[in-house]
C-alpha cells in the first residue's frame, strides 16, 4: 500500500481540500483508497460527510490502541474512498502519547498490520503542525505532498518543514522522500503570487507540480455541503486543476499500487 501524507505546518493552505480532493479523484480511476483524518478539527471527516455519530472509532482509538484500522475505518459516499475520521479527542492525543512506547510509530505499526491488498493507496490529512501526530504521519509513510500557499511567508514555512523532514530521515524514516510541492490559492492577477510561484520553482525546481490550484469559491463551497469539489462541480476550475495534479502524483508514485 502506497502511503502518503499531505502536511503543512502552516494553516489555511488547502491541505486539507488538497487531500479530500486527491482522494476522491484516486478512488474515481478505480483505486482503493483510505483516507486517515490526523486533524483534530476534523475538517476532512466533514468535508467527506461523515457525521459526529459514525466517528465511534476514530484516528483517537487507532493511535492509543483502543481500536483496530478495520474497526476504524468507515465507508464515504465515494465508492472506494473509506477514511478513518477524527474527532476532538485527538487534540489530547499529543500529550497522552508521550506515555506510550513507540510513540512516534503509533500509525506505521497501524499500518503494517493492514491485510494484503486491501487498499492501494492511504492518503494522511495532517494537522497544521509539526507536532506528534505529524511526526506519526512522516513516520508511516513513504512520500509527503505538501501544499504551498502563494504568499509572502510560504518560502519561509517551507524551509521549516524541509528541515523536520531531514530530521525524520535520520532518526526514523530513511525512506521518507517529498513527492512534490503544490501551488495552492493560486491568483494570476496578483503579481506576489507569480514571484512566490517563480522563487519556489527557482529554489526546488521540479519538485514543484506543474499543476497549480486556483482561489476557486467551488473549492470553498463544496465542504459545506459535505462532498468533494470533484463531486459537487466536477467542471469547476478547482476540480480539473485538482483532476490534473491527481495524474501528475500518480506519475510520480512508486509503481507498486497494490503491494502489501
Amino acid at each position: 500500500m502506497i502511503r502518503i501524507a499531505i502536511a503543512n505546518q502552516k494553516g489555511g493552505v488547502g491541505k486539507t481540500t488538497t487531500t479530500i480532493n486527491v482522494a476522491t479523484a484516486l478512488a474515481a480511476i478505480g483505486w482503493r483508497v483510505l483516507l486517515v483524518d490526523l486533524d483534530p478539527q476534523g475538517n476532512a471527516s466533514t468535508g467527506l460527510g461523515i457525521e459526529q455519530s459514525d466517528r465511534e472509532n476514530s484516528s483517537y482509538e487507532l493511535l492509543t490502541g483502543e481500536a483496530d484500522l478495520e474497526q476504524c475505518a468507515v465507508s464515504t459516499a465515494i465508492p472506494q474512498l473509506d477514511i478513518i475520521p477524527a474527532t476532538q479527542d485527538l487534540s489530547g492525543a499529543e500529550v497522552e502519547l508521550v506515555e506510550f512506547e513507540q510513540r512516534t510509530h503509533r500509525l506505521k505499526n497501524a499500518l503494517d498490520n493492514v491485510p494484503a491488498n486491501h487498499w492501494d493507496v492511504c492518503v494522511i490529512d495532517c494537522p497544521p503542525s509539526l507536532g506528534l501526530l505529524t511526526l506519526n504521519a512522516l513516520v508511516a509513510v513513504d512520500s509527503l505532498l505538501v501544499p504551498l500557499q502563494c504568499e509572502f511567508f510560504a518560502l519561509e514555512g517551507l524551509s521549516q518543514l524541509l528541515q523536520t523532514v531531514e530530521r525524520v530521515q535520520n532518526r526514523f524514516n530513511a525512506d521518507l522522500s517529498i513527492i512534490g510541492v503544490v501551488l495552492t490559492m493560486y491568483d494570476r492577477r496578483n503579481r506576489l503570487t507569480e514571484q512566490v510561484s517563480d522563487d519556489v520553482r527557482a529554489c526546488l525546481g521540479q519538485l514543484v507540480f506543474g499543476t497549480v490550484i486556483p482561489r476557486n469559491v467551488r473549492l470553498s463551497e463544496a465542504p459545506s455541503h459535505g462532498l468533494p469539489a470533484l463531486v459537487y462541480d466536477h467542471k469547476c476550475a478547482g476540480s480539473e486543476a485538482y483532476i490534473s495534479l491527481a495524474r501528475e502524483l500518480i506519475g510520480r508514485m512508486p509503481d507498486r499500487k497494490v503491494a502489501a
